[in-house]
């Protein structure tokens, strides 16, 4: 195969028959997505942009500033046992509903690579996706922090407690859940069943994963929009998303798990 086929067949994804769907049908598709994300993913991102302005406003430079993503919730531990597994919960039951009206429309898990057909292939797939992702994506937050475009992100700030290890685990693994399955199986599938173009729903979807990300700084939004855009694409071309959320998931647990055992041992991760 040569270069430009291999090109066209990464920009121009096979893209399967969809149904004819009539002006109603239409309509009551296009007011559901907007109800999920106003109320999940999509309310993150202007959660996250209105930070990102307030810390542009601010007289700290942005590089000074720092963002915990899991943080103590409450001070008595149990308390904050409690709230950090109710904070993952809602994140399961994100990407649950994401799935439920897949299913109500006629889908499933099946059509969005959430089967259990090749679970040897999809496991080799996540390492392989979480290992393409995560070197440069360090590297991409390291060169945002030196140029002053992002905080200094710090994955875990919760106290030390025989639960912080699963919980993190947990957390890594229902952010995996919730945004995989809405951003990529949920969002991408319908806007293919809305007859959008497979480049431009890419587009969507990894802008929406980027916004909600600008919280973190610039980099952070940067860095997982090209993330969207791999993973988005890989969804297109494979019609698996267990390969994706296993990926997620990896980088997320390396990430959570490494900052709480690992604080202030490496300069990238204070203590």
């Amino acid at each position: 195969m040569t270069a430009r086929e291999v090109w066209r067949s990464w920009t121009r994804p096979h893209r399967p028959a969809a149904a004819e769907l009539d002006g109603r049908e239409r309509r009551l598709l296009r007011t559901e997505l907007l109800v999920v994300f106003a109320v999940t993913l999509g309310l993150s991102g202007v959660r996250s942009l209105v930070s990102l302005l307030d810390a542009l406003a601010g007289p700290t430079a942005l590089d000074d500033r720092r963002t915990a993503i899991d943080e103590t919730l409450a001070r008595n531990p149990w308390a904050d046992l409690a709230a950090q597994l109710a904070g993952s919960f809602a994140l399961v039951a994100w990407g649950a509903l994401g799935l439920y009206l897949l299913v109500r429309a006629g889908s499933g898990p099946r059509a969005i690579g959430l089967d259990g057909s090749r679970p040897g292939r999809d496991a080799l797939g996540a390492v392989g996706l979480a290992a393409l992702i995560g070197v440069p994506g360090l590297g991409l937050y390291l060169a945002a922090r030196a140029l002053g475009l992002n905080t200094t992100v710090i994955p875990s700030m919760l106290g030390q407690h025989w639960w912080t290890v699963p919980v993190l685990v947990v957390s890594a693994c229902a952010n995996a859940w919730a945004e995989e399955v809405l951003v990529v199986g949920y969002l991408l599938h319908t806007l293919r069943r809305l007859g959008v173009s497979e480049n431009r729903a890419l587009a969507v979807s990894a802008v929406l994963r980027g916004s909600y990300h600008l919280y973190q700084g610039f980099g952070g939004g940067l860095g997982n929009l090209l993330m969207g855009l791999v993973f988005g694409r890989v969804w297109q071309r494979t019609g698996r998303l267990w390969p994706l959320v296993g990926a997620h998931a990896l980088l997320d647990v390396v990430a959570f798990v490494g900052s709480a055992l690992l604080a202030g041992a490496l300069p990238f991760l204070p203590a």
